[in-house]
């Protein structure tokens, strides 16, 4: 999963070398971080979510069989974490 989501983020940014994916897996579900240059959040993200949206249709799919809940998180680099929160 975390090579899936490093490769479809890194496909889709200007600076595919800032990407970061960093998976914290919790007791009741999993969260990959994903942290990517500040110019490129909004190419991630996409028109009205649509592409954050994907990714996450993706992964959640691809993730079925681990039996949690998985969660996608972007931010761009230097914005706290929603693990951290936990």
């Amino acid at each position: 999963m975390h090579e899936l989501i490093t490769m479809i983020v890194r496909a889709l940014v200007d600076y595919p070398d800032q990407v970061t994916v960093k998976e914290v897996e919790g007791q009741h579900n999993i969260i990959f971080e994903v942290r990517v240059a500040p110019d490129d959040l909004g190419k991630v993200i996409g028109k009205d979510g649509r592409i954050a949206d994907a990714l996450r249709t993706v992964i959640r799919s691809a993730g079925a069989r681990k039996r949690k809940p998985i969660w996608v998180d972007l931010n761009k680099h230097g914005e706290p974490s929603a693990a951290a929160d936990q």
